[in-house]
């Protein structure tokens, strides 16, 4: 499922706009991507958490000569799926 179609469904579902359905979305998906970059957790109860881990430094090989490289320290987006979301995917 891609972005439109997930506007279609929702906009379907609560009887709003697709344009509305949209802009709520984006400022959800906003929301989560400021909050996560400033180091907060976003926990959605049942969905998932969103949040910030650290990546240390550590070696690497470049694929192309076989060369030991350093790779920087960097921060990235995790995502934990919660208890509902796993059980769904598992259908229990």
């Amino acid at each position: 499922m891609n972005k439109a179609e997930l506007v279609e469904l929702v906009a379907n579902k609560v009887g709003a706009s697709k344009r509305q359905t949209e802009n709520c979305l984006d400022l959800l998906v906003n929301a989560i991507t400021k909050s996560v970059a400033r180091g907060e957790k976003v926990t959605l109860v049942g969905f998932g958490t969103f949040q910030r881990r650290d990546r240390r430094a550590r070696k690497g090989r470049d694929p192309r000569t076989g060369a030991e490289i350093n790779i920087p320290a960097k921060k990235v987006p995790a995502f934990s799926a919660g208890k509902q979301f796993k059980n769904a995917v598992n259908k229990r």
